[in-house]
């Protein structure tokens, strides 16, 4: 697993150890970076279950103003730091330990918004809708934003309001859905 372009290009990032963890592809990683490209210069993005800090550091590394990434594990945490360190991205990124639930609603009672939300939850967890539903109720979408959530290519997008899943982007065995704010897509 490496960065793929970028200031960073070319770094190798190290992924938490045992099967906790799934890291999104170099070649899924491309192409959804592919589609995100003209929107990530001067970005604030958000990576929740961050895993290795891959998505976020790409977002980073492209040209993102800011990159806040959350996950629960003390394995992943100690990885995201190295990683971010070896990148040289440290000082650009936030990285939040705690429940996906408690890190939202913090960073929602701090007004923090963001333009790209990308999420990655456990294929088999049932998290999906529960998070884009607090990603909706913590205000955290800007409202020119997008949600790009990874689930498995045998799910289907999650229904939730307050968002339209406008775009699914298949791959072998998974899947990404865009969602936006439903009042600016009427």
């Amino acid at each position: 697993m490496r960065v793929i372009s970028g200031i960073s290009r070319g770094c190798k990032l190290k992924s938490p150890e045992g099967l906790s963890t799934r890291p999104t592809t170099d070649r899924i990683k491309e192409s959804l970076f592919n589609i995100l490209s003209p929107d990530l210069y001067e970005c604030r993005f958000l990576d929740i279950f961050s895993g290795s800090g891959a998505i976020g550091i790409e977002a980073l590394s492209r040209g993102a103003k800011e990159a806040v990434l959350i996950d629960n594990s003390e394995k992943a945490m100690a990885v995201i730091k190295e990683n971010l360190i070896h990148t040289k991205l440290n000082e650009k990124a936030e990285i939040l330990k705690a429940d996906v639930f408690v890190a939202l609603k913090a960073l929602g009672s701090k007004g923090r918004q963001f333009d790209i939300i990308f999420l990655d939850p456990p294929y088999a967890s049932g998290l999906y809708s529960q998070v884009l539903s607090a990603i909706v109720e913590f205000k955290l979408l800007d409202e020119n934003g997008y949600i790009v959530a990874e689930q498995s290519s045998n799910d289907a997008p999650a229904e939730v309001d307050g968002l339209v899943n406008y775009r699914i982007k298949d791959y072998k065995t998974s899947k990404m859905a865009f969602y936006a704010l439903e009042e600016n897509n009427d």
